[in-house]
């Protein structure tokens, strides 16, 4: 083999290596032929080149140059799965471009020397300083390709989103030889957001996808502001859009180079990246932090406004991008919720003995969707605080794995719960709570069932419907059922809370705040809802047989319910002690490990209504 058929090999085997590997990543890269940008087929290709005689017969370079540059560019264009291409001989600064390309952006031919000062015309004036930096370093060897998002211009003054991928080619001797790689026009297949210009989340979700079907390894993570509506009430809404533009402008400048930002649903955007590592994310959120927090003048205001951020290492490909996207939606509600903005990342070690591992959500998830085989009801029991005997109980999930493992509710609804899957799980949960607790009030016609409730059941548009199917479909009771509810449930609408809460206690249903006292906003639900019965949180009687002050604070809680009209549950009592110390504070019901664990249906159906 001579040694220019070598190098023309090499490079072609190198070509379709690494232009697989770009197109991986490429967020936008499909299968579906784009009316604007056609595939170039082989004879296409052929016929552009032939047919531009006026570029072919006044071309310096060597012909059989010339012709290597074809043969490479047809071997790109085949793998490249209908992107748009580019290919550059690096001796001779000569270009051959995709027809597509140079059509939509109307430029003078698909043969070029100096494209990259050419297209440079059509880059936006404020990327042109980092894309000419990338050509450059490219030129001088100092880079092996680049990666990077710009804005371009059709010479119509549109300008178009772009992404834009490639590598260098190298000789025998380690000098740059080609530049070659694909640039996609994010705007025409409807990924872009029109607020930002960024990638919408259906781009994110095709990356992601990709990115699963491909086997590569990267690093998510999901950004949002604390309190953006404040922003929106203080300034009015098209201040808001011109902030979220600013940020979102901010994250595009700075991770360009190494990654794609979007624009998830509202406020919330995100940044994939191949390049940057765990720590190295970490690190530059918190100086991004730092600088939102402590304010920045903006459009003649002051404006402070604290961030989180979730993130997730993809390192494992068993699993779907809906999963994906849950588990790092729980990452970021625990950097809001739990961590005030601190940088948090999903677990995601197999190693690992802490909860939400992914693996085991992603089971759950799919479980979800066939119908919830694996998923249980356990019963818990609340007995008179006087006599004892059973007024009803509370109905705690389970999700039992085929090995027989009992996974409890903490290890996966904190993350379900952000799910778009979720109401349907709720459904069944009450759905199977009702058709099993038929059977408890054959025995006690008095008998009340506790269902939980999520804020995503209630944040539910159909969740009314979903209660009321429930009821007609199990014929059970509507004056024996009672919902739970907790303090995040304050994050939901209170005039939404209202309605839900008053349409469904005209109908006989009662509602519960469970774990009482554990928030901030425990009394404000009180307060704004009609309720009827407190729970009273576990923590406020761990020492009530020795504690005076927490004996106390039960009796002020009860009063406080009887000011409201509700009547008075004590979690958690798990000795004779705590019951006999808590029967002094005029409470209602009990419930704890002291009168039963939760139990499967049948045993509790064996034990108390037998």
């Amino acid at each position: 083999m001579g040694y220019s058929a070598y190098i023309q090999r090499r490079n072609i085997i190198s070509i379709r290596k690494h232009v697989r590997e770009f197109y991986i990543m490429d967020a936008f890269n499909s299968n579906e032929v784009n009316p604007k940008c056609p595939e170039n087929t082989t004879e296409e290709i052929r016929a552009t080149s032939v047919t531009d005689e006026k570029n072919k017969e006044d071309c310096p370079i060597p012909k059989d140059r010339k012709r290597l540059l074809d043969q490479l560019f047809e071997s790109y264009s085949i793998v490249s799965e209908g992107a748009d291409v580019f290919l550059c001989d690096m001796r001779y600064d000569y270009s051959r471009w995709s027809k597509a390309t140079v059509d939509f952006f109307n430029l003078d031919s698909e043969y070029m020397f100096h494209a990259g000062k050419i297209w440079e015309e059509h880059v936006h004036p404020e990327d042109r300083d980092v894309y000419r930096k990338s050509i450059a370093d490219i030129f001088s060897g100092a880079i092996n390709g680049h990666d990077m998002q710009y804005r371009a211009c059709d010479g119509q003054g549109r300008y178009y989103m772009c992404t834009c991928r490639g590598i260098i080619l190298r000789d025998a001797e380690g000098k740059p030889e080609y530049f070659g790689g694909a640039i996609r026009n994010q705007t025409i297949g409807g990924g872009i957001d029109a607020l930002t210009g960024l990638g919408n989340q259906m781009s994110f979700f095709k990356e992601i996808s990709l990115c699963l079907e491909k086997h590569v390894p990267i690093n998510i993570v999901m950004y949002g502001p604390t309190h953006f509506s404040r922003v929106n009430d203080l300034y009015g809404y098209d201040f808001g859009n011109m902030l979220l533009q600013h940020v979102a402008r901010y994250l595009f400048e700075a991770y360009r180079n190494v990654g794609n930002v979007y624009r998830l649903d509202g406020i919330r955007l995100a940044l994939v990246t191949k390049s940057l590592t765990m720590e190295q994310l970490s690190e530059q959120y918190e100086v991004f932090r730092t600088r939102l927090k402590e304010g920045f003048p903006f459009d003649g205001e002051h404006i402070d406004m604290p961030i989180n951020a979730g993130a997730l290492a993809l390192n494992r490909f068993d699993i779907d991008k809906d999963t994906l996207y849950s588990c790092l939606t729980q990452a970021y509600y625990q950097s809001k919720n739990d961590y005030q903005g601190a940088f948090r990342e999903f677990n995601n070690d197999p190693r690992s003995q802490k909860r939400y591992q992914i693996d085991l959500i992603n089971k759950i998830r799919k479980d979800v969707h066939e119908g919830c085989k694996n998923f249980h009801l356990y019963y818990q029991p609340v007995v008179d605080s006087e006599t004892g005997q059973l007024k009803g109980a509370e109905s705690l999930i389970r999700w039992i794995d085929d090995d027989g493992t009992v996974v409890p509710p903490n290890d996966f609804i904190p993350v379900l719960e952000n799910d778009a899957l979720f109401p349907a799980l709720g459904e069944w949960i009450m759905f199977t709570a009702m058709k099993e607790g038929k059977k408890f009030l054959e025995k006690n016609p008095d008998f009340v069932l506790n269902v939980n409730l999520s804020y995503a059941q209630l944040q539910d548009e159909s969740f009314t419907f979903r209660v009321n199917k429930c009821l007609k479909s199990t014929e059970y009771p509507a004056g024996n059922l009672c919902l739970e509810i907790t303090e995040r449930c304050r994050l939901i609408d209170i005039s939404r809370l209202q309605s839900l809460n008053d349409e469904l206690q005209l109908e006989g249903i009662k509602f519960a705040i469970d774990d009482f006292g554990t928030g901030f906003s425990s009394l404000g639900l009180l307060k704004d809802l009609n309720i009827n019965i407190l729970k009273v949180d576990r923590q406020f009687i761990i020492n009530v047989e020795s504690d005076k002050k927490q004996l106390d604070l039960v009796s002020v809680i009860s009063k406080l319910a009887k000011v409201y009209g509700c009547t008075t549950c004590v979690e958690g009592v798990e000795t004779k002690g705590m019951e006999s110390a808590l029967r002094t504070c005029n409470v209602d019901s009990f419930q704890g490990y002291y009168y039963s664990k939760p139990l499967p249906y049948s045993e509790f159906l064996t034990k108390y209504c037998c």
